[in-house]
């Protein structure tokens, strides 16, 4: 059981976006089978306090191809018909720091004290 753990969280990618914080992890199953989780985390004030709304999807290997295709055609609809040209240089320039991959093993693991998940 502790092996499974070690390999529950392979690989992991942050991308800050303003208030919001996406996740792109790599997770393994207990017969090594792997799948993809996305995660939106999202800031919230409520009760004088902190705290995080959390939204997942679960991407399984075999619908990767769909997704991606899916994913991709949308992202060039909105590029190619619904956006200006000022709009999209601003989104191929973007000044935030790009998202960097994150090697994670289980015991790396490590949350900001003040996040808490509704």
């Amino acid at each position: 059981m502790e092996e499974n753990n070690d390999k529950a969280e392979i690989y992991s990618q942050r991308v800050r976006a303003g208030k919001r914080t996406y996740f792109f992890d790599v997770k393994s199953t207990r017969s090594n089978d792997f799948y993809v989780t996305i995660t939106e985390s999202k800031r919230k004030f409520k009760d004088d306090e902190f705290s995080y709304e959390k939204h997942k999807i679960f991407l399984y290997k075999e619908d990767f191809v769909k997704f991606m295709e899916a994913l991709q055609g949308t992202i060039d609809h909105v590029k190619s018909e619904l956006l200006t040209e000022e709009a999209l240089a601003a989104l191929e320039n973007p000044t935030e720091t790009e998202a960097t991959p994150v090697p994670v093993a289980a015991a790396e693991v490590s949350f900001d004290e003040e996040l808490k998940w509704e």
